[in-house]
This record gives C-alpha cells, sequence and structure tokens, in this order.
C-alpha cells in the first residue's frame, strides 16, 4: 500500500481513477477546488482536500504532512478551443500549478513516479495518426502548457531523479462527466441538450473525427500503470482506435438518449479537423489484451446515468480575458451557451 496524492480526484477523471487506486488498497489524498468537479463524485475512504494546486502554500504542506510515493495530476482546466481567450488562467491552472506539485514532489524526496494526464492537443494538426515519436506541435494554450509541463518533468528527472509516467488522453467520456460545462466534451454537451429538448449544435458540418474513449477502459488502466516501473520516463497515448465524425456521434448519442437525431450546424471555428491517435506503445507496455468498450455499449451506459442525474445549466465562463474572435456561442450574455441563436459546440481534446 502507498500514500497517494490524486489531483482533480472530484472530477471525472480524477474521481474514476482514485475508485481504481483505492480498490487496489493505496492510501488516497485527494487535491480538488471542485471548480470542474462534485464532491458527489468524492469516492469513500479517500482523504480529500479542498483547495487549488495554484496554492503552492497549501501543496507544500500536503507534501510535508504525508510521505507521498506516487503523484497522480489530473487537475485542469481542459477547454482546449476556450484557452485562446483566457490564456492567463489556461497558463496559471495548467502550468503554474503542474510546477507548484513538480516543485514539491522533487523537495519531498519520498516520490517514486509522478503520474501526469496530459493530452493529444500537444500534437497539433496534421499528424494524424498520432505517435509518441513526432514532433509536438500543439496550437492552442491548452496543448502548449500540456507540452510544458511534458519538458519539465523531463528536466526534473534528468537534475533530479523524479521519475514520471506521462498519459495523453483524448476524448474520454462516461459516468460522472460534467455535462454542464459548454466548452468542452461534446458527448456531455449532445445529452445535456437532449435533456433540455434543444437540437444537438455543433460547429461546420461535423466531418471533424475524433476517437471516442470509454472512461471504464481508461481510469483501471492508469491506477495500474504505477505496477510497471519498467514503462516509467515515457510517453503514451491513450484511448480508443475507431475514429468517429461529429455528426455520426451525434446520430449515435440520439440513438444512446432514445430520441431521433436533430442537430443544427453553425459557423465553423478554429481547430483540427482530424484528431485521433495510435496506441501500440501503451499496449506494448501495460498489455495488449486490454478489452475496449464499444462506443454504443458505452454511450448507452453514460445515458442511463444521464438521465438519473438530470440536465445540469451550462454557464458561460466568466473572466474572458480576449473577447477577440470569441465565437458567438462563448459570447458571455449571449441568451445561454450552446443555443442555437448564440452558436455550437465543439469537439473536446
Amino acid at each position: 500500500m502507498a500514500q497517494i496524492l490524486v489531483t482533480g480526484g472530484a472530477g471525472f477523471i480524477g474521481s474514476h481513477v482514485a475508485d481504481g487506486l483505492l480498490a487496489r488498497g493505496h492510501e488516497v489524498v485527494i487535491l480538488d477546488d471542485l471548480s470542474g468537479g462534485f464532491r458527489e463524485n468524492l469516492p469513500a475512504g479517500a482523504d480529500f482536500v479542498a483547495g487549488s494546486i495554484t496554492d503552492h502554500e497549501l501543496v507544500n504542506r500536503l507534501f510535508t504532512k504525508h510521505a507521498f510515493e506516487y503523484v497522480y495530476h489530473l487537475a485542469a482546466y481542459a477547454a482546449e478551443g476556450l484557452s485562446h481567450f483566457i490564456k492567463r488562467y489556461n497558463y496559471t491552472n495548467n502550468l503554474i500549478g503542474s510546477v507548484n506539485l513538480i516543485n514539491a514532489a522533487v523537495n519531498a524526496g519520498t516520490v517514486r513516479c509522478f503520474v501526469f494526464a496530459s493530452s493529444i492537443a500537444v500534437y497539433g494538426s496534421g499528424q494524424t495518426p498520432m505517435r509518441e515519436d513526432m514532433t509536438p506541435e500543439p496550437e492552442d494554450p491548452y496543448g502548449i502548457a500540456k507540452y510544458a509541463v511534458e519538458l519539465d518533468l523531463r528536466e526534473a528527472r534528468a537534475l533530479f531523479g523524479l521519475e514520471h509516467l506521462i498519459f495523453r488522453l483524448h476524448n474520454v467520456y462516461g459516468e460522472r462527466q460534467n455535462i454542464g460545462d459548454p466548452y468542452r466534451n461534446v458527448i456531455g454537451i449532445f445529452m445535456n441538450q437532449i435533456l433540455q429538448g434543444r437540437p444537438m449544435t455543433l460547429f461546420g458540418d461535423g466531418a471533424q473525427t475524433r476517437a471516442f474513449t470509454y472512461i471504464g477502459d481508461v481510469a483501471p488502466a492508469l491506477a495500474a500503470a504505477i505496477e510497471k516501473p519498467a514503462a516509467f520516463n515515457r510517453v503514451y497515448n491513450v484511448g480508443s482506435d475507431e475514429p468517429q465524425s461529429v455528426r455520426a456521434l451525434a446520430d449515435r448519442v440520439a440513438a444512446a438518449m432514445g430520441i431521433p437525431p436533430r442537430v443544427e450546424s453553425l459557423a465553423e471555428r478554429r481547430e483540427a479537423v482530424h484528431a485521433f491517435a495510435d496506441h501500440a506503445a501503451f499496449r506494448a507496455a501495460f498489455g495488449a489484451d486490454r478489452p475496449m468498450t464499444p462506443l454504443a455499449e458505452g454511450l448507452a451506459k453514460m445515458a442511463a446515468w444521464v438521465r438519473r442525474h438530470g440536465a445540469r445549466q451550462g454557464r458561460p465562463f466568466a473572466a474572458i480575458e480576449v473577447a477577440r474572435n470569441l465565437p458567438p456561442a462563448w459570447v458571455p450574455g449571449c441568451g445561454g451557451i450552446g443555443v442555437s441563436e448564440c452558436g455550437g459546440v465543439g469537439v473536446s481534446e
């Protein structure tokens, strides 16, 4: 049994990973500011600390109080498209907050591995299928921040011996996802719009392709990853191998929710058209026989959870820093994020 810090453990992916770690007998401390997560997601058996990774004094106190052997850094504000317009917020939370954790882990001297949830946003566009040996060319502040943390972890290992695992996740969906977030997680947005009786809105014609990955295929694998030290100090893409157009996805979400599809296409926004990854390295390191949930099955599970929990009201981001070229759907006060007169929704990372 090890003492493990999980940041973002009240959120979607973080809470499922914390579940997996507890199931494997570990002692888990969760740090989360509840800006995107919910207390109802917190797993029984974990110690919860309410606070932000941007509070370096709080972070240092936690590492002084606990002899953490592993850190799972899953906290982030992952609105990739919006990150162009909230640069300061993005870098403060996704880069400086990460540096606070890395500093504390180095100073503690007890951390055996720092596990970091990165993103395929680091690749940029035009590199599909994305492979770990490709040179990252991030095209948005979110991807830039993620790649900067990857580079800092590489440096921390070279100079201080801090070992790491970096997982580039993409388009994970499932139970506990915040369907009220209007800027990310297209499946959650679609289901929330359906619950509210609105059409599913998307940017452009929906020809964008992504591979969507059920949380039950991701979280257990991440929780078990620290048991393979031979895999440390590498980067791994994690996700589904089957790309899907967003337009076809809308049809499948509607089927899972038991309604005929009703889609409204609106003005395009700047985003990668095709973004999906190769996962050969992950299978080689962590097992080639890992099961993957078919999309229809995963959507059915999420739809059942969504119906039980009901719709969430989306709220516009309160502190847009750059309003120039902001998509109409994201303009505060436009009449409701995601409604047809304001714009559409895009795909998540």
